[in-house]
């Protein structure tokens, strides 16, 4: 399932692009405009150097330039989810989860050892994509007997 880019952030995709884009524009005209005898000339290249690498950096978490990088997986095995191109997955083995409570838009697990994941599912882009999870845990419920509780209807 893919993810969009998170709408936790505290400045949105729209405002780290042009906010990158100016640094990119200032970076430049001070590089071009520069006196060549300045001795502190590297100054500006490492500045726009700078500048490129945040560009990336924005572009890489925020749009699949490279393919899908935010996920949410559910196996019969796992569920695997993941945030960003930088961020490592977290993995959940479907043995061991004790229950799973679910609202619409996240998902409890409780673990057999007592601890508990949070999966956030406000990311999930399609309507479709988010039914097909909590389809894919109610169907697991069965096969894997743990317990499952839904805030729609008390218990399923």
């Amino acid at each position: 399932m893919q993810l969009s880019p998170t709408r936790s952030a505290k400045l949105s995709f729209t405002v780290q692009l042009i906010l990158t884009l100016f640094w990119l524009a200032w970076a430049s005209m001070l590089l071009f405009s520069a006196d060549r005898s300045y001795d502190q000339n590297y100054l500006y290249y490492a500045f726009f150097g700078l500048a490129i690498v945040f560009f990336f950096y924005v572009m890489l978490q925020n749009t699949s330039v490279f393919g899908v990088q935010s996920y949410i997986e559910v196996t019969p095995q796992y569920i695997v989810q993941k945030f960003g191109v930088f961020r490592t997955k977290h993995l959940i083995q479907i043995p061991d989860v004790a229950a799973v409570h679910i609202t619409p838009l996240a998902l409890r697990l409780t673990l057999r050892d007592g601890s508990q994941v949070y999966l956030d599912l406000k990311q999930v882009r399609k309507k479709r994509d988010l039914k097909k999870i909590k389809n894919k845990i109610r169907d697991m419920a069965e096969l894997h007997n743990y317990e499952l509780t839904d805030t729609l209807s008390n218990r399923i």
